[in-house]
């Protein structure tokens, strides 16, 4: 029998769990050649998750849980889950139940096909905001052009199986900023994809704000290309030839028909608008030079308060 381990990172999530356990050995108990453990990682959770999930380990021996000192973040807990997953294959995917258990089967299927990885498609039910849905499609079309992965359209989802192989690969990964979606198209390896639909979440409140998840495009960007800083100098030399040009028309004009040149109101709106536009080269710099300051500490990604593994 083949082991498929389950990697789930939980911050606030006591209404899930045990749910979430229940369906997923529910789908296990279909597959007779395969068995399964849970790794649970508790993203410094502020409710009963931990407590939950130390009595499901007592009377369920598949059950495993790592819990971090604080909250780290979504990606340093999937690494987490991963750096200790010893199975045939692993699978990530998320406690609130908007990844459905059910889809395992299938995931399955196209990994005994002879893929490495396989990745799933989201769809977003009628019920989903048009703008959660645009905004989504936009993001990952943009990280694609911008950047030297290629995330197709709904692939962004950290719902995914991988091979004991690939995942060997990816626990060698020591990145400060990790965006795993990125990681998984760059590693490359044979890949297959599944559609899946969305479900609702079923307890709980998403912790993922406008600031999360700016943060998170943010670092998706700058992880994978160094393309913002060749777009920083084209506007510089754009914006200064055009200035060049418009201002010496200007000049010229100004001189041949003896007009007088002055104007403080022109002139404070030049000193604005170029005083912006350094201001967001520089902070394009400071992003890529904050990033090597980070990773050049070597703090670790994650901190473990305890474990039963």
């Amino acid at each position: 029998m083949k082991k498929i381990s389950v990697v789930i990172p939980a911050h606030n999530e006591e209404g899930n769990i045990s749910l979430i356990y229940q369906r997923i050995k529910t789908v296990f108990s279909q597959l007779e050649d395969y068995y399964f453990e849970i790794i649970f990682v508790n993203d410094g959770s502020r409710d009963r998750t931990q407590l939950i999930l130390e009595e499901l380990a007592t009377n369920h021996s598949e059950i495993k849980f790592i819990e971090f000192s604080r909250n780290f973040g979504h990606q340093p807990a999937v690494k987490a889950g991963m750096d200790f997953a010893d199975g045939n294959a692993v699978i990530s995917m998320d406690a609130d139940l908007q990844h459905p258990p059910e889809l395992i089967p299938e995931m399955i299927r196209k990994w005994e096909e002879g893929f490495d990885v396989v990745l799933t498609s989201r769809k977003y039910p009628k019920e989903i905001s048009y703008f959660k849905k645009k905004t989504s499609e936009i993001f990952y079309r943009f990280l694609s052009r911008i950047s030297d992965v290629d995330l197709k359209k709904g692939g962004g989802s950290d719902f995914r199986l991988m091979d004991a192989s690939v995942v060997e690969v990816f626990k060698k990964f020591n990145e400060d900023d990790l965006f795993l979606r990125g990681l998984t198209s760059w590693m490359g390896f044979r890949q297959a994809s599944v559609n899946f639909l969305a479900g609702e979440r079923n307890a709980g409140e998403s912790s993922y704000n406008i600031k999360k998840m700016m943060k998170f495009a943010f670092t998706g960007i700058t992880a994978f290309s160094v393309k913002p800083l060749y777009l920083a100098a084209y506007l510089g030399f754009m914006f200064s030839v055009l200035s060049v040009v418009g201002y010496g028309i200007y000049v010229i004009e100004s001189f041949v028909s003896g007009t007088e040149i002055s104007g403080w109101a022109s002139l404070i709106m030049t000193i604005v608008f170029f005083g912006g536009l350094q201001l967001i080269i520089l902070g394009i710099f400071g992003i890529y030079l904050g990033k090597i300051f980070k990773q050049v500490k070597e703090r670790p990604n994650y901190i473990i308060r305890s474990k039963n593994l």
